[in-house]
């Protein structure tokens, strides 16, 4: 039962994230944490979100915009370090108000709230009427990776932050979605390194099958993301990616993730 949850949910996230370029992770985690230990769930999420963007690449790769490529990823990538490294080395876990919600005390931390103000700022740049022809000049890619790679260290939640600005580079919509896909695959490729380490000393062949069906899953889902992309427009991406980036900080709000 649990092959056909996990699959299910990978097939339509890939689906929804092969426009809004995040948002897999955050979706797959929650539900490997009701069947696996946390150390697997998060390892699996890894290398399910690694494998799709590196077959993502294979359909999207002839649209890579290398300007954006070098001056978002380069200091997304360099950012994304320091915020890991300041995450150890902070009280960034500090409670900064508490909420009482579905019977449970949930927990926002002075970072998450933080980061949810600049996810809330990013959507409404899109969702408003008056904001909407808002746009970000090439200059500030450099800044906008530094913001995305930095605060996704400290959160985890860099592909909103990246998405959130990406959108506002008036990128046609195969720019976009390859650019944000190898950029999201060269942070996946630091995290598994990482991974690595811990599944060495985890028997994986009773999860084998698990992993090889939601791969499978995954990419199937990003090919019927490819076909849907000739029918849609760029600004019913940004609008997928708006509501998405909201309703993500609204869970980081109320303490849900």
């Amino acid at each position: 039962m649990e092959i056909i949850i996990i699959c299910l949910v990978t097939f339509s996230a890939a689906i929804l994230t092969f426009f809004s370029g995040f948002g897999l992770g955050t979706i797959l985690t929650p539900v490997m944490l009701i069947f696996f230990p946390v150390e697997i769930a998060i390892a699996f999420t890894g290398i399910i979100h690694f494998s799709n963007n590196i077959f993502k690449l294979f359909i999207v790769s002839k649209s890579i915009n290398s300007e954006v490529l070098i001056k978002f990823g380069g200091p997304a990538i360099l950012a994304s370090f320091a915020g890991s490294y300041l995450l150890f080395n902070i009280n960034g876990a500090e409670i900064f108000y508490s909420i009482f919600l579905f019977g449970e005390q949930r927990n926002v931390t002075i970072i998450k709230f933080l980061v949810s103000v600049l996810l809330i700022i990013f959507s409404l740049l899109d969702l408003l009427p008056f904001l909407k022809n808002l746009k970000f000049d090439k200059k500030t890619l450099p800044i906008g990776g530094f913001l995305s790679g930095f605060f996704g260290g400290l959160t985890g939640n860099q592909g909103a932050l990246r998405s959130a600005f990406l959108i506002k580079m008036d990128l046609n919509k195969n720019v976009f979605i390859s650019t944000t896909v190898v950029i999201s695959t060269l942070v996946d490729f630091t995290r598994i390194g990482v991974y690595s380490t811990n599944l060495l000393k985890v028997d994986m062949n009773e999860y084998f099958v698990m992993g090889l069906f939601s791969i499978i899953s995954g990419a199937l889902g990003s090919i019927i993301g490819n076909k849907l992309l000739k029918k849609i427009t760029i600004e019913t991406i940004r609008s997928i990616v708006a509501f998405l980036i909201l309703t993500l900080a609204s869970c980081l709000l109320m303490g849900i993730i």
